[in-house]
C-alpha cells in the first residue's frame, strides 16, 4: 500500500487557494494515493490565533497530527520548511519528500524583513516594499486574518539546523524556479542526505506550486502515476 501524501502550503495560503486550483490533490487521488492537505495554524480555515506564542510549537503539533504508518509529504515555502522540521523531529513518520520555494533563504533568517512582512500582513506595508506588499494581498483574499498571520510570523520558529539534518536521511526532491528570491538550490542541496534537483525555468515562488514543471516532479519522485 503506498504511502498517503500530506500537502503543506505556504504563509499566506491555504488548501483552497494553494492546492485545489492546480489539480494535483485529484492526480494524486487518481494515482490511488491518499491525499492529507491541511490549512496551518493561522491560515484558511484552521484556528487563528494572535499571540505568536500559540505558534511556538506548531511542527510537533502537526506531527501528533499524522495518521499512523509512514506519509509521503509535498511543501511550498514555509509549508516545505515546515515539512523539513517535522521530518528531523519524526524521521520514521516519513517516506519521499517534496520540497518547493526553498533553498539559500533556510539557512538566512532576515529578521527585519521578517518584521515588514509581518507588518504587511496587518495592512502596514510600506508602499515601496514590493515584498511585503505582495504577502499583503494574498494575507487580504476572504479567508485570512492579518493579526493572525503576523502573528505567526512572530512565533518562535522551529531550528532548522546541521543537527536537524543531520536525522533528514529521506530522498528529498528539490524543486525552485530560476527567478525564485528563495534561491539558489545549492545550499539546501549541500544539506540534504539524498537530493535530487528540479529547475523550473523562468518560474518566480509564488508561480511555483501551479507550474507544470513541479507537478511532474512531484508525481515522478512520488512515483504516482
Amino acid at each position: 500500500m503506498a504511502n498517503p501524501v500530506l500537502l503543506l502550503h505556504g504563509f499566506t495560503g491555504s488548501v483552497e487557494s494553494t492546492w485545489a486550483p492546480t489539480g494535483i490533490i485529484e492526480l494524486l487521488t487518481d494515482a490511488g494515493r491518499e491525499v492529507i492537505a491541511w490549512d496551518l495554524p493561522g491560515h484558511g480555515s484552521a484556528e487563528k490565533h494572535h499571540n505568536p506564542e500559540a505558534y511556538a510549537d506548531m511542527e510537533q503539533q502537526l506531527v501528533a497530527r499524522l495518521p499512523e504508518g509512514q506519509v509521503d509529504g509535498v511543501g511550498f515555502s514555509m509549508g516545505a520548511r515546515t515539512l523539513l522540521c517535522m521530518a528531523a523531529i519524526a524521521p520514521a513518520k516519513f517516506g519521499k519528500l517534496v520540497v518547493s520555494g526553498v533553498g539559500r533563504n533556510l539557512f538566512e533568517r532576515d529578521e527585519e524583513q521578517a518584521e515588514r512582512i509581518a507588518k504587511g500582513v496587518q495592512g502596514e506595508a510600506d508602499d515601496d516594499d514590493v515584498h511585503a506588499q505582495t504577502f499583503a494581498r494574498y494575507a487580504s483574499e476572504p479567508d485570512q486574518d492579518g493579526v493572525a498571520l503576523a502573528a505567526f510570523m512572530r512565533r518562535k520558529h522551529h531550528p532548522l539546523s546541521e543537527q536537524e539534518f543531520a536525522e533528514i536521511t529521506h530522498p528529498v526532491r528539490v524543486v525552485l524556479g530560476t527567478e525564485d528570491f528563495a534561491g539558489p538550490a545549492e545550499p539546501l542541496l549541500n544539506a540534504l542526505t539524498d537530493a535530487s534537483y528540479t529547475e523550473l525555468r523562468g518560474c518566480d515562488h509564488f508561480a511555483t506550486p501551479k507550474n507544470f514543471g513541479f507537478i511532474d516532479a512531484v508525481l515522478e519522485h512520488l512515483e504516482a502515476f
